[in-house]
């Protein structure tokens, strides 16, 4: 290795998700200071992988099968207590921020809210760098992070990768026609499919064009790009007919709203 050249960081990524494990790696990847050693798609693994590959930097999911994120945190945590090894700087990455006051209590570097943008991704792979480089630098506090991670990225999202049938496939968002979702997964509708992704629909809500896409209940999403038309029911709220035939109720006060803006 060069002798003006730095020793990259050995990274692991954690992640149940292969759709995020993948861009994850693929970001990863672009950076030239990071080495990706390892991916683990369970908690057992990623512990195990942890304490025999000893990464620098770890990308964490926190609702993976086996033991949580925060469950293979705090063992790593019991483990550098005991002198059983150094705990690496972790980066959860969750859909719930619900998490995010207990993984700053266990001094995680960062934490990402899905969906996340490659600036930010960036932005916390510096924050993490930042932490193990000089002490009483310029490193952020635990109060100014975990306030970065209680605020939701609401960059502009323009582009999905969503996967089908063991393909990835990349979709602008003006192309799609509407988000419906149940509880975790949320259906994206686009070109005539549908793809199921496992993120909440409320993921998605705040980095849409709200000139573009209105949200006429709680489980749905809808591009007025491909809106048919609206058409009252005997409640007064409106039957949004789409360009694919599927028809959605808005709720009164969407309805209402929606009536105050037609010409």
């Amino acid at each position: 290795m060069n002798a003006t050249t730095p020793p990259r960081i050995r990274t692991l990524i954690a992640e149940d998700e292969p759709l995020a494990s993948e861009a994850l790696a693929d970001w990863v990847a672009q950076l030239p200071q990071l080495e990706l050693v390892a991916s683990c798609a369970d908690g057992l693994s990623a512990l195990e992988q942890i304490r025999s590959l000893r990464p620098e930097l770890v990308f964490m999911d926190i609702n993976m099968p086996g033991l949580t994120g925060l469950q293979v945190l705090r063992a790593l945590a019991e483990d550098g207590a005991k002198g059983e090894g150094a705990v690496p700087r972790v980066i959860f990455t969750t859909a719930y921020n619900e998490h995010a006051i207990t993984a700053f209590e266990l001094h995680a570097a960062d934490y990402l809210l899905k969906p996340f943008s490659q600036e930010r991704f960036n932005e916390a792979v510096q924050h993490a760098l930042q932490r193990s480089g000089s002490e009483g630098g310029a490193q952020p506090s635990s109060t100014q992070a975990l306030e970065a991670a209680a605020k939701p990225d609401t960059s502009p999202m323009t582009r999905l990768l969503v996967r089908d049938q063991g393909k990835i496939f990349p979709i602008q968002v003006d192309t799609v026609e509407y988000l419906r979702s149940d509880i975790k997964y949320t259906a994206v509708a686009s070109g005539g499919r549908q793809y199921l992704v496992n993120l909440p629909i409320t993921a998605f809500e705040q980095r849409l064009d709200p000139s573009r896409f209105i949200k006429l209940q709680r489980s749905c999403i809808v591009n007025l790009d491909f809106v048919v038309s609206m058409t009252p029911d005997e409640n007064s709220q409106l039957i949004v007919q789409m360009q694919d035939g599927t028809r959605f109720t808005a709720n009164r006060d969407v309805s209402k709203k929606l009536r105050e803006q037609s010409i």
